[in-house]
């Protein structure tokens, strides 16, 4: 595999990237404004296994857009993902998508057959898994946030946000030691991306949810144990469950548990993979 940190030119951008560990490649695909750095207590616990590869979405962190203003399609991160994979390695690979990297993770299996032997999708954020009213529904509310970020800025949408995905700012289980995450500048800039181009990606994605049915790659459904039931992320999660016929697997913590628990996430990763295999 190449170099730990590395950068891929791809059209529009140069991705950042990260490589650690031994073993089969597994890519994160992170949820949110999360970039390369976003789960790295989460690596530190699965570099034995596999060699883990992390990189910063294109228009965050480090893979800034040439064109500033101009946002991306899921298919277009999708694609970003196939180029990733087609530098590191030769064999199929395993991927982790959370939440909006779920999504991103179903689009490269479609797009790009036999580069994916198994994604684990949890709590993707796609409305189109779900039937047409609740859709329609979500989408507007998806919207909605946006519109409250650029007319009321960060402070005013976040909550709403933790709202909308059942993330509780408050819960206090999360393990100990975690490596901590401000809200620098940096990440306020990706949070600033992702809500201005990202949730447009979401609210006009093109997923076609019936042909993941037979798509090669072996998809997870997956999602947080602490998710409340009734929130978007996780109906999406139970309908893909539902959609491919398998039993949707549950993982610590809620929809950032990747983050939050990332000792147990890592060991019930393994534990899908594994069984997977």
């Amino acid at each position: 595999m190449p170099k730990p940190t590395g950068t891929l030119t791809v059209p529009g951008t140069v991705l950042h990237y990260q490589v650690r560990g031994t073993g089969p490649p597994l890519l994160i695909s992170q949820s949110g404004e999360g970039d390369a750095d976003r789960t790295t207590d989460l690596v530190a616990h699965l570099t034995d296994t596999y060699t883990v590869v992390t990189y910063d979405r294109r228009g965050l962190s480090r893979s800034r857009l040439r064109t500033a203003e101009k946002g991306a399609t899921l298919a277009e991160h999708a694609d970003d993902v196939h180029r990733l994979l087609a530098h590191l390695t030769d064999a199929p690979a395993l991927m982790l998508g959370c939440s909006l990297g779920a999504v991103v993770g179903m689009h490269a299996a479609l797009r790009h057959p036999g580069q994916i032997h198994t994604l684990i999708a949890h709590e993707p954020v796609a409305p189109r898994l779900l039937p047409d009213d609740e859709r329609a529904r979500h989408e507007h509310e998806l919207a909605a946030l946006q519109d409250l970020y650029l007319h009321q800025g960060l402070g005013a949408a976040l909550p709403e946000i933790a709202r909308t995905l059942g993330i509780d700012p408050a819960a206090t289980d999360a393990e100990p030691g975690l490596t901590p995450q401000p809200m620098d500048a940096r990440r306020t800039a990706n949070f600033d991306y992702f809500i201005r181009h990202d949730f447009t990606a979401i609210v006009h994605d093109t997923l076609d949810t019936a042909a993941l049915k037979d798509v090669s790659a072996h998809i997870v459904p997956a999602a947080g144990h602490a998710t409340p039931r009734t929130v978007f992320d996780y109906q999406c999660a139970t309908a893909l469950a539902a959609l491919l016929d398998r039993e949707l697997q549950e993982l610590p913590g809620g929809h950032n548990g990747n983050t939050t628990h990332p000792r147990a996430y890592a060991a019930r990763v393994r534990e899908i993979l594994n069984d997977a295999r």
